[in-house]
């Protein structure tokens, strides 16, 4: 598809979410789908066969959730990045923040630093690793105001290990399809905060749990 007909598309699909993209995220946001399309005819790093629903779940989703951060979020922590979304285009909607993307596959970390490289995003890093073990780092403790879950099993143990890099006050954010995952019965010192609506064409949801202070 030409740029300017995914661009087209993309505004479309917007204005259907009700969602108003500046023009320099609408760019953003098609060379962030571009790069990923050319990789992913390499490696396999995710789903690109129907473009709507494509568009709507890997760049719309995450600007729709960006809207939901707290007042003043500066950190954020995304924890199976995989392919860039929701990390990156949550980025490319608020560029102020600074973002850590977790990833444990070698070849999706490239691809994830190829994109900080050619979209200009500063403040950005990618720890190759699983989360459980960047546990051993004291700087990554209560470190950020959002951490961020797509595509990871959702269980009170898992909660309870991420949680450990969230500050007190900050957020976790679970994107959530129409019919799960469930959230599990919560314990201290995490509180469920609201489930809110992201794109209706998906019945997408967002979870939000705040860490209390």
């Amino acid at each position: 598809m030409a740029q300017r007909d995914f661009r087209t598309r993309l505004s479309k699909r917007a204005s259907k979410a009700g969602l108003f993209l500046p023009g320099e995220l609408t760019a953003d946001l098609v060379s962030y789908y571009e790069l990923l399309s050319r990789w992913n005819r390499k490696i396999n790093l995710t789903a690109l066969e129907n473009v709507d629903e494509a568009i709507d779940r890997l760049l719309l989703e995450p600007v729709a959730a960006a809207k939901h951060f707290p007042e003043a979020t500066a950190s954020i922590m995304d924890v199976g990045s995989g392919g860039g979304s929701p990390a990156i285009p949550m980025k490319l909607a608020i560029r102020s923040v600074s973002l850590t993307m977790v990833e444990v596959k070698a070849r999706k970390s490239a691809f994830l630093r190829e994109a900080v490289r050619t979209l200009h995003l500063d403040k950005t890093t990618v720890e190759t690793s699983r989360y459980e073990e960047l546990l051993a780092r004291p700087e990554l403790h209560e470190a950020f105001a959002v951490l961020s879950l797509r595509a990871v099993r959702v269980e009170v143990k898992i909660l309870h290990t991420l949680q450990a890099f969230v500050r007190p006050g900050g957020v976790l954010f679970l994107f959530r399809g129409p019919s799960g995952p469930a959230i599990p019965e919560l314990v201290p010192p995490l509180r469920w905060i609201a489930t809110v609506p992201l794109i209706e064409a998906l019945q997408s949801r967002l979870t939000v749990l705040q860490k209390l202070r």
